[in-house]
């Protein structure tokens, strides 16, 4: 297994524990998830950070909840869908991000969608660098989908699909 960490940073030499910017609601035993942590994803989820850090974005992909038609309706041959704004579509081709992977023994797993921490400091393995995302996604049989407005897809979380909102607060017109 690997874990990583995406930044648009390329000169991080070590990642410190930080609460999160904005608060989540969790669950009850939960809440030390908004403390100060190191958060990595797994190799599988990194579709997740693919992306300009600011970017607004919906990803979707089956579970064993999800229907055969759902799957087909949504998914077609792919493994996952990523949905963004089209307006992000020119920051997407000329950013670069990097990729830190990140050594597993001082990371432990929350069980939610790849998502791992640190409750320590974490010194990276080693950095690498990513240019034009928009190209990352087919090799990872991922299907990226343009769209003009994010706020549609707000029927997703009514389906057997794991569906994950990311920096929504940023998106044109979500509330």
């Amino acid at each position: 297994m690997r874990l990583f960490h995406f930044s648009d940073d390329p000169d991080i030499a070590a990642f410190e524990p930080r609460p999160v910017r904005i608060p989540s609601v969790r669950p009850v035993g939960l809440e030390w998830l908004n403390g100060p942590l190191v958060w990595a994803i797994d190799a599988d989820h990194d579709l997740m950070y693919l992306f300009p850090r600011d970017c607004p974005r919906i990803l979707i992909w089956a579970t064993s909840e999800t229907s055969e038609a759902e799957r087909r309706q949504w998914l077609g041959n792919s493994r996952a869908a990523a949905f963004i704004e089209r307006r992000w579509l020119e920051r997407l081709e000329a950013q670069t991000i990097h990729r830190y992977e990140m050594p597993v023994e001082d990371f432990e797993d929350i069980g939610d969608a790849g998502m791992w921490v640190a409750r320590g400091r974490v010194v990276p393995i080693e950095r690498t660098s990513i240019s034009r995302l928009d190209q990352e996604f087919a090799p990872r049989a991922v299907d990226l989908r343009m769209v003009g407005s994010l706020r549609p897809l707000t029927s997703l979380w009514t389906t057997g699909l794991h569906v994950s909102g990311i920096r929504l607060r940023n998106a044109r017109d979500w509330e």
